[in-house]
């Protein structure tokens, strides 16, 4: 890892970003656009060349979409809530301790309106959309997004996590599963294992039994469809509390499924491994 910062992300800028001018747009002979769930990190992952260039590769293999709606683990907000949905929405620098370069990144998005009255029109009179006008995207949203869309020319709505209860955060992904069949993209940004306080940040190479432990649980139940063994975490999973001492980054998931076709279905891990010690496993359902 460069010890400068985002010295690999201005090499990715330099060389493999304008790839992206290649990707056509969706159009409805696609058909749905697949169900994420991202491993996101945070901004020192800008530092990580094999991850940006896995993130770039998923999306490059993937029409360009109408919009990207995104339920970060960095936004609990009940009753359920959309951010703003307007152009050259600001970032949200919802972290400390970290290099300036990243205090100052920008991620200016094209309008979001129609999309945002499309999620809102999605959901049921018992779950009623509200709208944070000055809510921008945060770290959880445009940090992998700037590697998987690098120019900025999708419009991008961050939508609230209201809830830790997986039956409610499936029903809200199945009433977002239309809108893959439109050209959104739906996703879940979290992280697969997110032991922070447990984490020896002297020894990045070091991979602790729990996250290990964690991560190969989650991957069994994923490869098995197992829905009702994820929902289970809290009980089930070895590694628990210290894999997610908050939910928060494992929860996103629930979404993902919900809004997949087919809620057992094996889900496709696209990117593994860890990152000081932490899983970055992301999937892909159909």
């Amino acid at each position: 890892m460069s010890t400068r910062p985002g010295t690999a992300f201005d090499a990715f800028l330099e060389t493999t970003a304008p790839r992206a001018a290649e990707r056509r747009d969706w159009t409805p002979d696609d058909g749905a656009l697949p169900a994420l769930y991202l491993s996101h990190g945070a901004p020192p992952l800008f530092d990580e060349a094999e991850w940006m260039d896995r993130l770039f590769a998923w999306a490059q293999g993937l029409p360009k979409p109408k919009g990207i709606l995104i339920v970060s683990a960095h936004w609990e907000s009940a009753p359920l809530m959309i951010s703003s949905p307007n152009a050259g929405t600001p970032l949200v620098y919802d972290f400390g301790g970290f290099p300036e370069r990243y205090f100052k990144m920008t991620y200016e998005t094209p309008d979001a309106s129609m999309m945002a009255r499309r999620v809102a029109a999605a959901m049921p009179d018992t779950e009623p959309v509200h709208q944070s006008p000055s809510r921008g995207l945060d770290h959880g949203a445009w940090v992998p997004l700037k590697v998987m869309y690098p120019h900025g020319d999708v419009p991008v709505l961050q939508l609230s996590i209201p809830t830790h209860d997986p039956d409610r955060l499936m029903d809200i992904g199945r009433r977002l599963r239309p809108l893959r069949e439109e050209g959104y993209l739906v996703v879940g940004s979290g992280f697969m294992t997110h032991g922070l306080p447990f984490v020896d940040f002297h020894h990045p190479d070091r991979i602790p039994g729990w996250s290990a432990d964690f991560d190969v649980w989650a991957s069994e139940a994923l490869a098995r469809g197992d829905i009702d063994e994820l929902a289970r975490y809290r009980s089930q999973a070895p590694g628990m509390p210290y894999a997610h001492p908050t939910v928060d980054h494992y929860i996103p998931l629930f979404v993902t499924y919900g809004a997949a076709s087919e809620q057992e279905q094996a889900a496709e891990t696209v990117i593994d491994g860890y990152w000081f010690g932490l899983s970055k496993r992301s999937f892909q359902l159909a």
